[in-house]
């Protein structure tokens, strides 16, 4: 099938809640390729998921082999992947005592820690959550009622009740929201969709101390930075910060379908059976495919990798930036999680850089987002580079002419 052939059979039989561009059909390490076989570098990642890129060969092997043995059985048996995963997470927290419930997106994970944290707090009456205004934590009832956006919430009230919003990196604000009803504050270390802004030094020291004064959780959302992507296991861990719980999926699976609660020891023995449960969670396969992909990154050395690149990755778009000080503003992030800031509307250059045969991703309105697999090297950042250089280059030329 080319492009038109799948667009029209998508028109015709998928609800139209997104709005694909291109026909993608396969995948090779940094690259994808359309049904015209076009090659694009990929710095999108499948919004952060693919950190090992596109058909790595560990990971691959992992899935066929598992598929070849037991893909399903329920969580109502053992499987031998699923303890040994939740091992390698705790172990990798830096929690002494921790456990995991598995899951399979970041809605679900999120959804399971507020239902954690309700019934932690279910006998002191505490029931509320307070999350941060630009936040995202999915699409759920609940974790679209977390997300302090309006235009995710927009059309489906009623909403829940429970939440409590306060402003991302003010201390002082969470602090405000904080009340007898309450039992968990809820953060990313780094908003995502809210446009790649980093906490600020200190303020998630600040969040934990408000919550061990207040008696109340402090749970993060590492479903999109977590997994390596900023140059750490977990975005809190740049921070000096233990959460008390945390949710993870994206990156965790690298594509299949995979989520997470790891939990420390205040909320590791919370839920009992009949409590909370997935039909798919934590399946043979999905939990074989996550532990490749923790195999792959500490062999291949990609947190460091992340590091290393995000760093190329940055100073570059800062020298593009300083090229156009009159329309772009900054550039922010940790490792492979980096954002171009513009003063307008980010998808024309979106649209340039896919023209050109590079993958990123207008988020909050006026941020270009770069999210890059961990496995990404320096030849590849040059070129996303120069691509970025050549389409910023362009933009200003049409807008100095659309001006005259």
């Amino acid at each position: 099938m080319n492009t038109e052939d799948i667009r029209r059979m998508h028109r015709e039989y998928v609800m139209s809640t997104y709005a694909p561009g291109l026909a993608l059909v396969r995948g090779e390490g940094v690259r994808v390729y359309d049904a015209e076989d076009h090659e694009y570098l990929d710095f999108l990642a499948g919004i952060a998921v693919t950190n090992l890129g596109h058909a790595h060969p560990r990971y691959v092997e992992a899935i066929r082999e598992q598929a070849g043995r037991l893909v399903h059985v329920s969580n109502l048996y053992y499987n031998e992947h699923q303890p040994r995963l939740a091992r390698d997470l705790v172990e990798r927290s830096g929690f002494e005592v921790g456990k995991c419930f598995f899951c399979n997106s970041g809605a679900e994970a999120n959804e399971g820690l507020i239902k954690l944290a309700r019934l932690w707090g279910h006998d002191q009456g505490r029931y509320e959550v307070v999350s941060m205004r630009g936040s995202f934590h999915g699409r759920t009832l609940a974790t679209l009622t977390a997300t302090g956006q309006d235009k995710v919430q927009k059309g489906f009230a009623p909403l829940p009740q429970g939440f409590r919003y306060a402003e991302f990196n003010d201390p002082a604000s969470c602090r405000e929201q904080i009340g007898p009803e309450t039992a968990a504050v809820l953060v990313e270390a780094i908003q995502g969709e809210g446009g790649v802004r980093p906490a600020h030094r200190g303020y998630l020291r600040q969040l934990r101390k408000i919550c061990d004064e207040e008696g109340v959780l402090l749970l993060m959302d590492e479903v999109q930075c977590g997994m390596g992507r900023t140059g750490r296991w977990f975005g809190f861990q740049h921070y000096g910060v233990q959460p008390d719980a945390f949710a993870l999926a994206k990156g965790l699976g690298n594509g299949f379908p995979m989520g997470a609660v790891v939990a420390g020891a205040k909320l590791a023995d919370v839920f009992h059976p009949g409590h909370h449960a997935t039909t798919f969670g934590g399946t043979p396969l999905a939990c074989a495919a996550a532990r490749a992909v923790i195999e792959v990154i500490e062999t291949e050395g990609l947190i460091e990798n992340a590091g290393r690149m995000g760093h190329m990755l940055v100073e570059g778009l800062c020298s593009i930036a300083a090229d156009h000080p009159r329309w772009i503003e900054e550039v922010r992030g940790l490792g492979l999680m980096v954002g171009l800031v513009l003063d307008r509307p980010a998808a024309p250059l979106q649209k340039k850089l896919q023209e050109k045969g590079l993958l990123a991703l207008a988020t909050a309105g006026k941020v270009l987002r770069f999210l890059p697999p961990l496995i990404v090297g320096e030849d590849d950042v040059r070129r996303a580079l120069e691509i970025t250089a050549a389409a910023c280059d362009e933009l200003e030329q049409e807008g100095t002419e659309a001006s005259r």
